[in-house]
């Protein structure tokens, strides 16, 4: 069973997943572990000997590295993202009323195997709801955000006013544009002419609050969980398409997310070990017996020049240099005197971890699927089709019959990248059904269902689920039903 769980700050839910036997791409796994034993290894022992904490941030735990990749909903009120939520997971979920309380709830949707969700309150305009909310909405957004690996502004294409705490809480998304995309929901409730217009004016609005040189991605949409009757179907093409990309983008989270760790952990080993050289430097400057106390407040008044030296002595970019003024602040609480002098071993390992473990951790990246020609695409290649006798009882038709939690070992032992096996290396498994080869190639045409020459977990596990109808004499059917498909979004 996974969990949904509903934590609101003033009526914000965070959704995320766990079941007893979840799929997780090996290859990033393996990817994560290799990152946490980096870091634990070659980089926590120079912040711990340097009080990296007392200046900087708190040592990562193994948990920090691992967490799941984290999808941020913010919007004013009535711009849809709850019911965005229920459309991900394909039914809704207990709890996810609007409420001040935190709640916990349960879902069994496999969307939240792969990332966590967290619904913000609904922003309305004025000043009123700002100053009742009794904590400072901005300043939480934004801890979220820097958190978080995709960040979804959600419109409504209706009413496209930007109230000023929903202008705060943008500003507060600056430095992290890169993961920020746009939502216009509920785009099939106006006319194809109003659609354009309303995307021109939400491009305006976003150009005066938004000051990057790049145009922000934004994806139309209409996730409703069930159509509206007065909605246009004019733009129906268009806004499926956009969608599709919007849930692309999402399920990309897990390999953007282990891309995003490494960086972030790249930039903290540069940053630790230009915190061990400025203690270290700050505690040799200091003498051995008289004059401690004038020394380290010239050490503190001339900061700017000390980084300046350390910088030229040793080769170094200053864009890995702290804040200067705020360094001072925290310094002036230590006796510098008391600091640890300069360990090269420990510098030593971090410069390896940078120049070799890093990059050849980033190097193991699977590179992607490459698209197959359609002469590639059944492994079987053969045309016509043969069935065999025999009646299938109904319940051998649905999804829930198959016991795919058996076949993931089997899945995984293939090696999928991002998810997915081709065929060329399922087609030996198949093959040890016995079954004709035409007989299999209808069983790959059948769960093959986004015919792209490769199978995922839940596509493996219904073709397997297919060669034993045929074992047991049963008939294949000309087209895969419905009820054979899992129901999921991403």
């Amino acid at each position: 069973m996974k969990k949904v769980l509903r934590e609101e700050f003033g009526g914000s839910s965070h959704a995320s997943g766990n079941s007893s036997e979840p799929y997780v791409d090996q290859n990033y796994l393996q990817i994560i572990r290799g990152l946490q034993d980096i870091y634990n290894k070659k980089i926590k022992p120079l912040e711990v000997a340097y009080n990296f904490e007392g200046f900087h941030s708190a040592p990562l735990t193994n948990q920090d590295i691992a967490a799941k990749p984290i999808v941020l909903l913010i919007g004013q009120y009535s711009t849809g993202k709850t019911t965005f939520i229920r459309y991900l997971l394909e039914e809704p979920y207990p709890g996810e009323h609007i409420g001040v309380e935190p709640t916990v709830s349960q879902s069994p949707s496999p969307v939240l195997e792969n990332m966590t969700i967290i619904d913000t309150p609904g922003i309305l305009a004025g000043d009123k709801q700002r100053i009742e909310r009794g904590y400072d909405f901005t300043a939480v957004t934004e801890w979220f955000a820097e958190r978080a690996d995709l960040v979804l502004l959600l419109f409504d294409s209706h009413k496209l006013d930007i109230s000023n705490e929903f202008k705060m809480a943008i500003h507060g998304l600056r430095g992290k544009e890169e993961k920020v995309r746009c939502v216009l929901n509920k785009s099939d409730m106006v006319s194809p002419q109003e659609l354009m217009r309303v995307y021109g004016a939400m491009m305006w609005s976003l150009g005066k609050v938004v000051q990057t040189p790049e145009v922000m991605r934004v994806y139309l949409g209409s996730f409703w969980i069930e159509k509206p009757v007065n909605s246009f179907d004019d733009q129906r093409a268009l806004l499926e398409a956009e969608q599709r990309d919007l849930l692309r983008d999402m399920s990309d989270l897990p390999r953007n997310a282990a891309i995003r760790k490494i960086n972030e952990i790249v930039k903290r080993a540069r940053l630790a070990k230009v915190h061990a050289l400025i203690i270290g430097h700050l505690k040799k400057e200091m003498p051995n017996m008289f004059g401690k106390k004038k020394k380290q407040a010239n050490l503190l008044a001339n900061l700017d020049k000390v980084f300046l030296k350390i910088q030229r002595i040793n080769h170094l970019p200053p864009g890995d240099f702290p804040n200067a003024e705020r360094f001072r602040q925290n310094l002036e609480n230590y006796d510098i005197d008391k600091f640890k002098n300069l360990r090269p071993e420990l510098l030593a390992r971090v410069d390896e971890a940078l120049s070799v473990d890093l990059p050849r951790l980033m190097s193991r990246f699977p590179q992607g699927n490459r698209t197959l020609a359609q002469a590639e695409r059944n492994p079987f290649a053969v045309q016509e089709e043969m069935q065999a006798d025999g009646v299938v009882p109904q319940s051998y038709w649905d999804f829930q019959a198959i016991d795919k939690g058996a076949l993931i070992p089997r899945f995984n032992a293939l090696e999928p990248v991002q998810g997915k096996v081709p065929g060329a290396k399922i087609k030996p498994v198949l093959m040890e059904s016995g079954l004709p080869n035409d007989v299999l190639a209808h069983v790959w045409r059948l769960s093959d269902w986004d015919n792209d020459g490769y199978m995922d977990s839940d596509e493996f596990a219904v073709a397997m689920h297919l060669t034993k109808i045929v074992q047991n004499g049963g008939t294949l059917p000309e087209t895969l039903p419905d009820s054979l498909r899992p129901h999921r979004r991403i």
